[in-house]
């Protein structure tokens, strides 16, 4: 369960959240939806304990988020939809850095890289997509499939 609590964050004068009080039940799907400036990238950082608020009170499975962030992120998934920074890596650098984000130890981290994109490449030769080397850039990937598939 995730819970806000009279939540608020200030920026000087702009008030970017205003009391915000939620439950998100655990299991449940949520979304934050408004327009460039509603607070969502605000609410999102400050859940992850990546901001800390204002005022108000933030719980993730129980964890209070101020007093203990990196048990609070563990409890937490998040799937941005602005992917550009990661357009410039190769794959096998994209699924290290998910994989070092949380704290994959280097002995389990290379061999399930290694296991990930051969599973992709069979997959990928299955359905007839293995590109040839002048057929140009591989078919794009969904975001987030890479790194769902290095912890499951």
């Amino acid at each position: 369960m995730i819970e806000f609590q009279g939540l608020r964050r200030e920026y000087g004068d702009l008030v970017a959240v205003r009391d915000l009080h939620v439950s998100i039940p655990e299991g449940e799907v949520y979304g934050l939806i408004g327009p460039n400036g509603a607070g969502k990238t605000t609410i999102i950082r400050m859940a992850c304990g990546l901001l800390t608020p204002t005022a108000g009170h933030i719980t993730v499975s129980g964890v209070d988020v101020h007093q203990h962030p990196e048990l609070a992120q563990s409890h937490i998934g998040y799937l941005s939809d602005f992917f550009s920074v990661y357009d410039d890596l190769k794959v096998w650098e994209y699924l290290d850095y998910f994989g070092r984000a949380y704290k994959m130890p280097d002995s389990q981290l290379r061999p399930r890289i290694d296991e990930v994109i051969l599973r992709f490449v069979k997959r990928l030769s299955f359905l007839g997509l293995v590109p040839s080397k002048t057929a140009g850039p591989p078919p794009a990937r969904p975001p987030g499939v890479a790194p769902v598939e290095l912890f499951s």
